[in-house]
Parts: structure tokens; sequence; C-alpha cells
């Protein structure tokens, strides 16, 4: 099970917010390199860069932000990233600049020829990105609730190419009430690519109810407030992780 620490960036800073709301925002940090750096120290074998302006603009805007956690970074772990990425040329970019993976989330709702497309051109480097309250996915920095099932959306996708699934329940992401683990464990269930689960981790007992369904296809987590907040030891974690492998 691999656990991914979340730097979300918004203004610059690194930040979390409240079930999505920008207007719910605690910050972090200042500098987000340092803050790459301090989960790089911690063990961190990857990393889960949002670019929380940009879900809401339709396009980056964190890109400075973005680059200067990459420089830190270099090679050492992969980076993923989402949030406002709406065309070919900006996953071209980012994947240039050495960003390896790159998460759809909104454009893969409104445009699946957009993502069937980015699959083709860049196979090996997509994911999409799911966000769903009540079973609905939602779109536009989670400020729009459309009417698809996660699932019936996942397995469309699942055909177009895409390398996994990150899966957020927006009910509970921020608000350190537990993850929705039998929610991540249907949709994994239905799939045949992997399933990272997101949204609400509380603490150790979510990463070890995890670990026992690991072999269902859930393959990692994302870590957010949780470890911001000391209420997750992120290397213990990962320890304990480590020890529960099938």
């Amino acid at each position: 099970m691999l656990l991914i620490p979340a730097i979300d960036l918004k203004d610059g800073k690194c930040v979390r917010l409240q079930q999505g709301d920008m207007n719910a925002s605690t910050t972090f940090g200042d500098d987000p390199a340092a803050m790459a750096r301090r989960w790089l120290d911690a063990g961190a074998r990857r990393l889960h860069l949002v670019d929380l302006n940009g879900a809401f603009a339709g396009k980056p805007v964190n890109e400075a932000a973005v680059r200067a956690i990459l420089r830190e970074v270099g090679d050492q772990v992969p980076v993923q990233l989402g949030g406002g990425i709406r065309d070919l040329d900006t996953i071209e970019r980012y994947l240039d600049d050495g960003i390896s993976t790159i998460i759809i989330g909104t454009a893969a709702v409104k445009n699946p020829g957009f993502l069937k497309d980015a699959c083709s051109a860049f196979g090996g480097h997509v994911m999409v990105g799911l966000d769903a309250k009540d079973g609905k996915v939602a779109t536009d920095g989670w400020s729009k609730l459309t009417g698809h099932l996660v699932a019936d959306l996942a397995r469309r996708f699942q055909d177009y190419g895409v390398e996994g699934v990150i899966y957020t329940d927006i009910g509970r992401d921020g608000m350190l009430t537990g993850l929705n683990i039998d929610a991540t464990v249907r949709l994994a269930q239905s799939l045949t690519i992997p399933v990272i689960a997101s949204g609400g981790l509380a603490g150790l007992a979510d990463i070890e109810r995890l670990c026992e369904i690991e072999g269902e296809g859930v393959s990692g987590v994302i870590c957010g407030r949780a470890i911001y907040t000391g209420e997750l030891d992120f290397t213990a974690a990962q320890a304990r992780a480590d020890e529960l492998a099938p």
C-alpha cells in the first residue's frame, strides 16, 4: 500500500481544504518545494500535487510552484499532478517539465474524447480523478454535481486506457472522518486497473483497513490533512503498511 502525500497548491502556497471549499482553506506552508523536501525526507515514494486554483479556473495557475517542486524532487520519486488540465498541450508541457503522471478530472467527465486522446497520445502517463458525493461524480473543483455514477464512468475510462483511478469522497475530504473504504472497494472490484483511495484519511486505523483490502485492487492512498496536523505519522504509517503488505 503506497502512501502518497498531497501538496495542494493555492496562490502558490500549500493548503488543505475542507470538502473542496476554497473559502475553508488552511495554509500549511509558503514554500511548496520545502514541503516536497519534507515528505521526501519522511520516506515518500511518490508525491500528489493539485493546482486548486487551476481546478476552478480550468487552466494551470500554479505552474511556478509545480516547477519549484520538480526542481527540488529531481528524479528521486514520481510526481503526479491534477487541476486545470484541459488540453493536450498542457499535458505535454507538464510531462516535459518532469511530471510522471497527469490526473484528468473535470475534463474527463465533460469531454471524454479529450481523455481518450490523452491516453492515446501519452499512454502510461494518464490517470483519471473521480470525485464523488453519494456515488455521483462532481466536477469544476467539486462545485457541480453531475448525474453520472462513479462506477459507470470508471469502467468507460478504463477502456480508454487510463493507468488508474483516484477516487475521492468529497463529503469526507479534509474532515478527518475516515476514508469511505466500502465505496472504494466496490469501485476497485468493478475494475481491472488500480484504484487510489482519497478523502478523509483520519489515522493509522484507516491505513490498516486499506491494507486488508489491497488485494481487491486498491493500490494506494492520498494523505492530506492527517499528515499535516500530525494525526498520522507518515513515516510510521508507511512502515506499518509495508509490514502488512501481502
